[in-house]
């Protein structure tokens, strides 16, 4: 988002992601801490494979970014991290991803630190 930038927030309850062919693109931005990725993960995971759809087979989806914020104690504890890894090395520039340690107390592997901040 810049500056003056117009954004919807959703915080907990029913919620999800279907866009529609024709609809205008949208960024995402999804924020998870803990096991609170679950949802979030799936919506990511749709949204790849819309964009694999979109790539190989020219549908009528027009997809913006996603950009994903993950939060937890320690690198252990970030469910999914191969996947979304994945995902960014698949889809490079459209999908990203920022992790967030807050109590990690050994080394980062090279594999995440490019993607994670400390406390």
């Amino acid at each position: 988002c810049t500056l003056d930038s117009e954004v919807a927030l959703r915080v907990g309850g029913d919620f999800f992601f279907d866009p529609q062919p024709g609809d205008s693109p949208v960024n995402l931005v999804l924020i998870a801490g803990g096991v609170g990725i679950n949802p979030l993960f799936s919506i990511l995971l749709h949204t790849a494979d819309l964009h694999g759809y979109q790539e190989g087979k020219g549908n009528r989806h027009r997809l913006g970014t996603v950009k994903l914020y993950y939060s937890a104690k320690t690198t252990s504890e970030l469910l999914f991290k191969k996947n979304i890894l994945g995902l960014m090395k698949a889809f490079p520039g459209k999908i990203t991803c920022c992790f967030h340690v807050t109590q990690q107390r050994s080394q980062i592997c090279k594999e995440l630190q490019p993607h994670v901040t400390g406390k």
